[in-house]
């Protein structure tokens, strides 16, 4: 039977804030150590042969923060797109964005467009980042450009939808990881994760390493995944195939 890899794996990042409090640092140092586990996490899905891996960097919600550290956050994906670009080449990783690309300083917006130009033709993994994103707010643009395009609702059918979403190519995560305990989805691919299974980790986004990221794939490799169908449905539709 065919090892129980998910092909997409998304990422709810939480806990760099309280990471830093437990410690007695600034917020900065948490994300600055947030900013490891990413590489940590994408280094170890590319060796595992995971094919997709989607990280919720920050969110539409995150713009409420104090500027100083809106700022700071927008320094580090600045400094993180750009010294991570040899090791995407290396490694054969196209980077993606999904968000509100309008929102970002123009720097930001710069260094994305030439990273996401550079590794286009990469296909050994597809690293996204979501960037001042809002699943409702994806949604609704989604919706009001099909209504631009003059869609008649009989030809709105959910592959028609898909197609005006951020990453339309990209297929739905099988896996949603959640750290710091909290179990929620805080508006992170509200369309996508429909039949998503969801792994909610107690560990604070820093300390998520190796270790951690095999337990959140132990769990998935144990579960049925049924998208609507019951086990004898699903027993019934796997009968007398073979699988390398």
């Amino acid at each position: 039977m065919e090892d129980q890899l998910p092909q997409h794996i998304a990422v709810i990042m939480d806990g760099n804030g309280r990471w830093a409090k437990e410690r007695g640092l600034p917020r900065s140092q948490g994300h600055l150590a947030g900013v490891d586990a990413v590489r940590t996490l994408v280094r170890e899905c590319r060796n595992r042969g995971i094919g997709y891996v989607t990280v919720y960097a920050f969110s539409k919600e995150n713009w409420r923060r104090p500027e100083k550290e809106v700022s700071f956050l927008f320094e580090l994906f600045l400094r993180f797109i750009r010294e991570e670009m040899p090791e995407l080449m290396a490694q054969d990783i196209r980077l993606d964005f999904i968000g509100d690309k309008r929102d970002l300083p123009f720097a930001v917006r710069q260094a994305l467009d030439y990273a996401l130009r550079k590794t286009a033709s990469n296909r050994g993994m597809v690293f996204t980042l979501a960037i001042s994103y809002s699943g409702r707010e994806e949604i609704l643009q989604a919706a009001r450009r099909a209504i631009a395009d003059g869609l008649r609702p009989e030809e709105l059918d959910e592959a028609t939808f898909r197609s005006y979403l951020y990453a339309p190519n990209t297929p739905d995560p099988d896996l949603v990881i959640r750290t710091s305990g909290e179990e929620r989805l805080s508006n992170f691919l509200l369309f996508q994760s429909a039949y998503a299974e969801f792994y909610f980790s107690p560990v604070l986004w820093p300390d998520f390493g190796p270790e951690e990221l095999n337990k959140a794939l132990g769990s998935y490799a144990g579960r049925t995944r049924r998208f609507g169908r019951t086990s004898e449905q699903l027993h019934s539709a796997t009968e007398g195939k073979c699988y390398e």
